[in-house]
């Protein structure tokens, strides 16, 4: 792979940019999405399309591996584990980029046979890159990096390609549990894009702007 790519701020334009062209961000402010949490909102992001563009799935790999080397190091990992489901593909494709071994990790036990959250070949000792497709507040993420622990490897970086960016305890969270986040854009990179390509009408977007700023009063308001 080549190692000559956009400055992180560009690299969040273009993934936003991505985002859009293949409509895997939608935004709805008359009926609001829920989330798996129960509480709702007008934003919506659906990263697994991105397996089906080729040319859009490879430029995104591209820019994860390179912003893991940027920020994290070149010979950081000597694993990269996948969370079930979303982040198996990713994981696979940007070890093949880092030329690593490839693992995923279950959100549970699979109840028989070895019973095993982890999948695949991970060592004692190993440092692991946990992938995934997005994270909201880092919650699921621990779970994931506490069943790699488990196994004697050590887990302190996850990568993203998205990021929700409106939650302040998000990566306090992650750090609090010795982790570091590195992502391509997030929710501010995707309005950002949205507007300056008028993806949508300016009320829609006046009302994830006022969602962005404060999710939680938001949240609260459209109960």
């Amino acid at each position: 792979m080549s190692l000559s790519f956009p400055a992180p701020e560009e690299i969040a334009r273009l993934t936003a940019r991505m985002l859009l062209e293949i409509k895997a961000v939608d935004f709805n402010a008359d009926t609001p999405f829920t989330y798996a949490s129960g509480l709702k909102g007008p934003t919506y992001v659906d990263c697994r399309r991105i397996v089906s563009f080729p040319r859009v799935r490879s430029t995104l790999m591209d820019f994860l591996a390179a912003t893991v080397m940027r920020d994290a190091g070149f010979e950081a990992f000597d694993n990269v584990a996948g969370g079930e489901t979303a982040g198996i593909p990713f994981a696979a494709m940007v070890a093949e980029r880092l030329g690593l071994p490839m693992t995923y990790v279950r959100k549970k036990p699979k109840g028989y046979g070895r019973n095993a959250r982890i999948e695949g070949v991970m060592t004692e000792g190993q440092r692991v890159l946990l992938v995934e497709d997005l994270t909201t507040d880092g919650g699921s993420k621990l779970s994931f990096v506490d069943a790699i622990r488990d196994t004697g490897a050590t887990c302190g970086h996850t990568a993203v390609i998205f990021y929700y960016g409106i939650f302040a305890e998000t990566t306090q969270r992650l750090a609090d549990h010795g982790v570091t986040l590195h992502h391509l854009c997030t929710w501010w990179d995707v309005l950002a894009e949205a507007r300056a390509q008028a993806a949508f009408d300016q009320q829609t977007l006046a009302e994830v702007e006022a969602f962005l700023t404060d999710p939680r009063a938001w949240q609260a308001a459209n109960a």
